[in-house]
């Protein structure tokens, strides 16, 4: 697909794993100009892991692009793993990778899950921060999770009922519990299908028209066995965050200078949420694209988010 907005795909300069304890060992890599201003990227999920057109946000002749995939996501191992596996050794391995790369501070750039995580990190090290690029909010509030898990079959119901009829109809008023214990079957024949119609439905429903290039990209083996079972404990365990903690700490980053890049018809993260941010914190930048859904790859939601890293290229 021609995506002329985004800047042209490159390669990494330099690739790696770091091992972050005894368990886990994520992969990084880093592109485009190495004394650029460093700017690293958050993947959503949590679990789907980052690819390679996610350099594309960025300048490679202005940014020291850095990418890597969370515990348990894409190329970093164990894929799938939720042991050792939450939000604040998320953070903590962010710091590891920042000062294994010997950056005093970067850009956080993220969406979706990459936007909970991205406000998390800067509210614990806000001296680390230089600027903040966030994209579909998600506040990881109970009533988010309950609308992914339920709300949505309001607005796509022949996803929401493909999602919920994979399990027995007994099962379905606690879908989430239905899904874990499936997606925690150590037998691959129990939790790849439920893996499978997990990630579908959440790329079935991630897009303003039909995109069966998004869903097929959802429905592969490692990309849905990492964001499903990934996902669904996050979930299970309410992000490791308090009910309102990303709001209540707005005052950590008030600070920081910051573009909210919403789609007015994100149905996967609703805008409630990214407008609940803004009011909270009215000195970040509140851009809303009135034709896209959730992806970050809609048109309208790409060029906000490329205007928003040229603005912020020469921000040290």
């Amino acid at each position: 697909m021609a995506r002329a907005d985004l800047f042209p795909a490159i390669e990494p300069y330099q690739r790696g794993t770091l091992a972050v304890d005894s368990r886990h060992t994520l992969y990084w890599e880093e592109a485009g100009e190495r004394d650029g201003t460093p700017i690293v990227f958050l993947h959503g999920g949590p679990g789907a892991g980052a690819n390679a057109e996610h350099r594309r946000f960025f300048d490679p002749q202005g940014y020291r692009i850095v990418v890597f995939d969370q515990r348990g996501a894409g190329r970093s191992t164990p894929l799938g793993d939720i042991e050792a596996n939450t939000t604040q050794l998320l953070i903590e391995d962010m710091e590891k990778l920042r000062s294994h790369l010997g950056l005093e501070r970067w850009h956080v750039f993220g969406g979706s899950w990459g936007s909970t995580l991205a406000l998390a990190y800067a509210q614990s090290h806000p001296e680390r921060v230089s600027a903040l690029i966030l994209r579909g909010i998600f506040l990881s509030r109970a009533s988010e999770i309950h609308w992914f898990l339920y709300g949505l079959r309001s607005i796509f119901p022949e996803p929401w009922q493909r999602f919920a009829g994979f399990l027995p109809e007994e099962e379905r008023s606690d879908i989430l519990g239905g899904y874990y214990r499936r997606l925690l079957d150590p037998d691959p024949e129990v939790h790849l299908p439920a893996a499978r119609a997990w990630s579908t439905y959440e790329g079935a429903c991630s897009t303003l028209l039909p995109s069966p290039e998004t869903v097929a990209a959802f429905g592969e083996d490692g990309m849905a066995l990492g964001l499903a079972r990934i996902e669904a404990h996050y979930f299970k365990h309410s992000s490791f965050l308090a009910e309102n903690q990303l709001l209540d700490n707005v005052g950590r980053i008030r600070r920081i200078p910051a573009v909210i890049v919403q789609g007015r018809y994100d149905m996967v993260c609703p805008i409630v949420s990214a407008d609940a941010l803004h009011r909270a914190w009215p000195e970040a930048e509140y851009r809303i694209v009135p034709d896209a859904g959730h992806s970050a790859m809609e048109p309208g939601v790409r060029r906000a988010l490329v205007e928003a890293t040229e603005r912020f290229k020469r921000l040290a």
